[in-house]
């Protein structure tokens, strides 16, 4: 991962006020939670199809833009929740985006005199990066990959997207899940191309108690972008949607907002894809025990056939009626005047 530039987040702070470059209004558009703010040079611009989406930086370098959603979360109550948004990236040198979660109003979290715009003693912060660039000084894999970064730009837990043959800044619209189930103190990504399902398996997870690093604090949660004097990247945002749930002490959820509920249902079908998983095995098992079952039927009842005729050609050799066996006396007759001339010798 490639720190983004300290003076670009300055930059942020000059004009750290929601954007109203554009008329369009966000609590119109579908696609997005009605509570989220626009800063710096986020736009929220037309789509040729008459939807919108937010652009968070433009062709051009020094520029920074940040989506934010103004309802903080408080974890003293065990909460999950999921972020889940679409965004697209030009191939053009850039940084790529990064989902924060991060305490604190927005003049201390952005103070603009750090990477990411997080100033150094701010060490509490979560990140899920979609990194675009490489950064050896941090250990990234490559200039295609997502990690989970936890008050820190060296990566928790890293995947190579290129691994699940997508690429982050190749335009295309893809879509991300950032999910944490608070029974399992389980944070997940994943990552797919806009028309495929979600997957069941992350693209990268880790376990975290963000309880145990936030306590009552008020977090905020949002999307940040910004090139630096040698970018010129544009990041695209087309739906942003953050599910909440409180998870009681018997570990069972009640959805915050009823309008949530469709998500936490897609959640609860692949929990139980997940526990079925082992009468899938079972189920697998039983096939396998009948195939070998009509597998050795079969050669038993080769065999059977094989040594019964071999039986037959056996019997075939015997006469058939017994009584046609004969045993005839042979008489040998000496010729008497023989047997005389040798006895007058």
């Amino acid at each position: 991962m490639v720190a983004f530039s300290i003076f670009v987040f300055f930059s942020l702070i000059l004009f750290l006020q929601p954007s109203s470059s554009s008329s369009l209004s966000i609590s119109n558009n579908p696609n997005f939670d009605s509570d989220i703010d626009i800063f710096g040079d986020a736009k929220l611009l037309a789509d040729h199809s008459g939807g919108s989406h937010v652009r968070l930086t433009h062709h051009s370098s020094l520029t920074a833009g940040l989506l934010l959603r103004h309802s903080p979360v408080t974890f003293t109550n065990p909460t999950s929740f999921s972020i889940e948004f679409t965004f697209s990236i030009t191939p053009d040198p850039g940084d790529g985006l990064i989902v924060l979660i991060i305490p604190g109003d927005l003049s201390s979290a952005f103070p603009g005199n750090g990477s990411y715009g997080l100033s150094p003693p701010t060490n509490s912060y979560l990140g899920v990066e979609f990194d675009t660039s490489k950064d050896n000084d941090v250990g990234d894999v490559n200039a295609n990959h997502v990690g989970i970064d936890v008050g820190s730009l060296i990566s928790v837990a890293v995947a190579n997207v290129s691994e699940s043959n997508m690429v982050l800044n190749s335009g295309e619209k893809l879509k991300a899940w950032v999910d944490y189930e608070a029974g399992s103190k389980r944070l997940e990504v994943r990552l797919s191309k806009l028309n495929e399902p979600k997957s069941l398996n992350p693209i990268v997870s880790h376990d975290i108690d963000l309880f145990k690093i936030w306590g009552n604090e008020p977090v905020f949660m949002g999307l940040s972008s910004s090139n630096d004097a040698n970018s010129v990247q544009v990041v695209r945002v087309y739906s942003w949607k953050v599910s909440l749930k409180k998870v009681s002490n018997s570990l069972h959820s009640e959805p915050v907002n009823p309008e949530e509920h469709g998500q936490e249902h897609e959640q609860a079908v692949i929990d139980a894809k997940r526990k079925y998983r082992p009468l899938t095995f079972l189920a697998g098992l039983i096939f396998g025990s009948v195939c070998v079952v009509l597998v050795t039927f079969v050669v038993l009842f080769m065999w059977v056939i094989f040594f019964h005729k071999r039986e037959e050609e056996s019997l075939a050799k015997l006469p058939e009626h017994p009584s046609d066996v004969r045993y005839e006396r042979i008489d040998v007759a000496v010729d008497k005047n023989a047997e005389d001339h040798e006895e007058q010798h």
